[in-house]
């Protein structure tokens, strides 16, 4: 056997491969005794090849030399590669021994043939150890004091025999302690008898301490709620609903596992509403009537009665333009509150969210404003007590799918006591909305929400928001910036522009007006809620029966609308005291002959 290997040029070699080209390779076969090496040249290389002295050859295992072309020029001679000797007894097989006395196997050992074709070997039997070739042959190996050697469940219970070991169990059970066969398991006799009562015993007890604990604790959430329905008025409540029996209508009180079930326990994905008075869940009753249930925050304790007047005030207003509240729960740390569901979102989203919502014309803005300005007269002057809504804006007013106005959130409202015009509050509100008066004395009217309407009012003229720091300095406040522009005779600058000016012209005109009057800084320069109401149905009238001439009838139409000054025919004066005060010279509608 033998290989060949050419070079004529060192940069022809490839490293890490004996492929002929500077290097060949070829392996030993089997059954071969002995062997030497002959290198030979055909030509004397060395002589014509510089970067190649001599030749050599070396035994090596397979796959651990790596050839480099620096060996051509630079033999490495005194380094070391591995070498394995594939050795056997003899040339006899253990299948055919031609005479067994001449194996030399000592005890405890067994003979097999290799695979490399002749001779033998000899190995130690299982469970034995040392060397097989000795006459005295392999020890006896001690598993137990091994734990991998065995496979007893305890190392404890292991028992050592002569080439292998036992397991045992412990006292009784029964089987062969081993883990990968019968283990040990218990005897079935009288002790196994009382181990299993024992067993019995104990879930019996498991169980029933069990049922105590759930039966306790469903007695403490009992216990919890009837105490939160006390603290949140809920007796009181109660002795108020039994004295309006004959009522068309009152508010029903519903179980928290009522409304818990309806939101599928509050889930998230539920959520229609968040403010600064609660959050507000959409959900579904088991008479299959979709609600709004709110889940305010925390109730002064001192403000109970009140919060019940609210709730059976509320609950009495039927009016189509206020959305109507059908009940509470009083048995959870803050009242629920439960509405009818309104499905066509805010006042806010339609006039703010551009592009997700079609844009409202102005006929239906002016159909809002009136239905708007219709409820809030409503509460100021039909209930009784008169309630103040104290949160009026954008989106408070909810829509329906024919964009009938609803007023909602009555979270901040106050019931004014009869025979009294203002009410002494912390202020609350929403900025942008605020009544300046009201911020400053913290004295509450309901000139306060005639303020927060105008603003309401300007958002449907301009479709600019309330409040916003993205705008400059001098527009960030709307309504200051509306009577600015007012001021100015630059109406129509800050319209919005898809309300068809031209064609509306004379409306938007008034309306401007009116709004302009709602948000004066003095509350007793503002029209109240019911002349409100009533300017923006006369504007909605003659906007319906637009075939009035309304030259040839102005004193019908004076009439109709009330002896309106136009702010656009003189000056405004600016009082220097009163920094917001800029339109206090405009004179105030007179509505005594308006309806």
């Amino acid at each position: 056997m033998g290989c060949m290997t050419i070079c004529r040029n060192q940069s022809n070699v490839l490293d890490g491969t004996c492929s002929g080209i500077g290097c060949c390779e070829v392996e030993i076969p089997e059954r071969v005794s002995n062997f030497n090496f002959t290198v030979k040249s055909f030509n004397n290389h060395t002589k014509v090849w510089s970067f190649n002295p001599c030749g050599y050859a070396f035994v090596v295992k397979k796959d651990k030399f790596s050839f480099s072309s620096a060996y051509l020029s630079n033999p490495q001679f005194n380094e070391t590669v591995p070498m394995v000797l594939d050795w056997t007894i003899r040339d006899k097989r253990c299948e055919n021994p031609a005479n067994k006395s001449d194996y030399i196997c000592g005890g405890n050992s067994t003979c097999y043939s290799p695979t490399n074709g002749y001779g033998y070997r000899c190995k130690c039997d299982e469970g034995y150890d040392g060397n097989p070739y000795l006459p005295t042959g392999c020890k006896d190996v001690n598993e137990c004091r091994h734990p991998n050697l065995n496979n007893c469940t305890s190392p404890k219970r292991c028992i050592n025999t002569e080439g292998n070991y036992t397991c045992s169990c412990p006292k009784w059970h029964s089987g062969d302690g081993r883990k990968d066969g019968e283990s040990c398991t218990l005897n079935l006799g009288f002790v196994n008898k009382i181990a299993i009562a024992g067993g019995v015993g104990f879930i019996v007890l498991l169980v029933s301490i069990s049922w105590m604990y759930l039966i306790i604790k469903q007695r403490k959430i009992i216990k919890l709620r009837e105490r939160f329905f006390r603290q949140n008025g809920g007796t009181l409540l109660c002795q108020q609903l039994s004295s309006q029996e004959n009522s068309v209508e009152t508010a029903k009180i519903f179980s928290a596992e009522e409304l818990k079930k309806a939101t599928n326990n509050y889930d998230e994905n539920l959520i229609i509403g968040q403010g600064g008075f609660g959050t507000v869940y959409k959900g579904l009753l088991s008479d299959d009537r979709v609600v709004a249930i709110k889940k305010s925050k925390l109730v002064d304790k001192s403000q109970i009665e009140q919060f019940i007047n609210e709730v059976l005030v509320l609950s009495q207003i039927n009016h189509r333009n206020v959305v109507k509240l059908l009940g509470c729960c009083l048995e959870t740390e803050v009242p629920l509150l439960v509405y009818e569901f309104i499905s066509n979102g805010t006042l806010f989203e339609h006039i703010h969210h551009k592009g997700s919502l079609s844009p409202i014309s102005w006929e239906t803005r002016l159909k809002i404003a009136g239905e708007t300005a219709e409820a809030l007269s409503y509460l100021h002057s039909a209930a009784s007590p008169p309630i103040i809504h104290r949160d009026v804006k954008s989106s408070n007013i909810l829509l329906d799918g024919n964009y009938t106005a609803k007023v909602s959130d009555f979270g901040a409202s106050r019931l004014i006591p009869l025979h009294q015009i203002e009410v002494a509050t912390l202020v609350q509100g929403t900025l942008g909305y605020l009544d300046p008066e009201y911020l400053q004395t913290s004295q509450l009217t309901v000139k306060s929400d005639v303020y927060s309407f105008g603003v309401i009012l300007v958002e449907l003229l301009t479709g600019e928001k309330a409040l916003s720091f993205d705008r400059p300095e001098e527009q960030r406040n709307l309504a200051m910036y509306f009577l600015s522009a007012i001021k100015e005779d630059r109406l129509f600058e800050v319209l919005e522009q898809n309300l068809g000016i031209e064609r509306n012209e004379k409306q938007l005109k008034e309306v401007a007006n009116l709004a302009s009057r709602c948000i004066k800084v003095k509350g007793e320069d503002r029209p109240n809620m019911k002349e409100v109401a009533a300017e923006l149905e006369g504007l909605r009238k003659i906007d319906k029966h637009s075939w009035v001439n309304v030259g040839s009838n102005s004193e019908e139409t004076e009439k109709l609308l009330g002896e309106t000054s136009d702010p656009y025919k003189h000056d405004a004066t600016i009082n220097s005291s009163v920094v917001y005060d800029s339109m206090k010279d405009d004179a105030i509608v007179d509505f005594d002959d308006a309806r």
